[in-house]
């Protein structure tokens, strides 16, 4: 009896991992879809740091001849496919969130004006003083702005820069380098967390 009782359990964990193992599989990326991850850097630990996230960077997904790529403000702001970006964060692990109702909100049209006007940034430099502006742009602005001025929806308010969590020596170092004693506390900015906490979204990955 007792023998059984151990052999049904591993049948048990072995059927529930197999389970797991095969939703993950089942997972179809689509256009539009925004994923996210950690690296490692000076910069990322400043980022989430001030933003109380575990997230440093994202990026929009967007296919393209049958391939998977993500469309991400690095330096210069291109498409990397998603097996190479995922390869880039800490220890391989992202989430992957869709907006609500995609299948009806994001139609071939509205996918065609959000590649197109992500076109717009391609191969422009990345923002390190990430200012509101379109000369220069940085990871989670570049997915704001595509959904935007490209799908005419706003993930999220933007918040000031002295709206986050300054007071950390890493996040002051960081702020010093990059402004001297001229910080820009009113700057408009959104970060990779206020869009992986929009209520716009919901997570459809997840091996963080």
């Amino acid at each position: 009896m007792k023998n059984l009782v151990v052999s049904l359990f591993i049948g048990f964990i072995f059927i529930s991992f197999n389970c797991k193992e095969n939703d993950t599989k089942e997972v179809i990326f689509q256009n539009g879809d925004i994923i996210f991850q950690s690296s490692q850097s000076k910069q990322c630990e400043a980022v989430k740091i001030a933003t109380n996230s575990k997230f440093s960077h994202c990026g929009i997904i967007f296919i393209e001849n049958g391939k998977t790529y993500v469309y991400e403000a690095v330096q210069p702001v291109k498409m990397t496919l998603l097996e190479d970006w995922i390869s880039h964060g800490k220890e391989s692990k992202y989430v992957v969130q869709r907006i609500k109702n995609a299948n009806k909100i994001l139609t071939k049209e509205v996918v065609a004006k959000m590649k197109d006007y992500g076109k717009s940034f391609n191969k422009k430099d990345y923002d390190l003083y990430f200012e509101w502006s379109d000369e220069k742009i940085y990871c989670s602005e570049l997915v704001w702005k595509i959904y935007k001025y490209g799908a005419n929806i706003e993930l999220c308010k933007t918040k000031k820069l002295k709206d986050f969590n300054l007071n950390s020596p890493i996040v002051k170092s960081i702020m010093k380098e990059r402004y001297g004693n001229k910080i820009p506390y009113n700057e408009a900015v959104v970060a990779p967390s206020q869009l992986y906490e929009s209520e716009m979204v919901e997570t459809i990955f997840n091996n963080f």
